[in-house]
């Protein structure tokens, strides 16, 4: 039998056992995109109703931020299985990341104005992006038959 081609030390390699490879962690980013996308809305709505109570400062959405970081290191270790796709995904996700933290920073300057909150369009940008990144390397095998049968 052959061995793989690559061999990964410690905890990482014992991680890539137990999820089965790049195939799955591809769903895993998929799926925390999108339970980012849901917390993202949470988030917004708590800041709504926090900015009605005429509170000073915002505070940051728990479930948002946990989600934030899963999906930072989930990237990171699908860097360590494919480079290539790793690498633009962990762009990507360190994106939507940094517009995150800008996005809460600017509704905490719209509350201090005493203007209404404005919906995190940046933020929704770059997650539209990674989705459609992510998207496309999770679920490409099911249209790839069609796709080499035009291309």
């Amino acid at each position: 039998m052959p061995a793989p081609a690559y061999q990964l030390p410690g905890p990482l390699g014992a991680v890539d056992s137990l999820l089965g490879g790049a195939g799955t962690v591809e769903y895993l980013l998929l799926g925390l995109l999108l339970v980012n996308v849901v917390t993202r809305l949470l988030a917004h709505r708590k800041h709504v109703s926090e900015a009605g109570d005429d509170t000073e400062r915002l505070s940051r959405h728990p479930l948002h931020v946990a989600s934030n970081v899963a999906l930072v290191l989930a990237a990171f270790y699908y860097t360590t299985l494919n480079q290539h796709g790793g690498i633009v995904a962990s762009t990507l996700i360190l994106g939507l990341f940094i517009t995150d933290f800008f996005e809460f920073e600017a509704r905490n300057a719209e509350l201090r104005r005493g203007v209404e909150l404005d919906a995190p369009k940046g933020a929704i940008g770059a997650s539209v992006l990674a989705l459609l990144y992510v998207g496309y390397l999770s679920l490409f095998q099911f249209v790839a038959p069609v796709w080499s049968a035009i291309v």
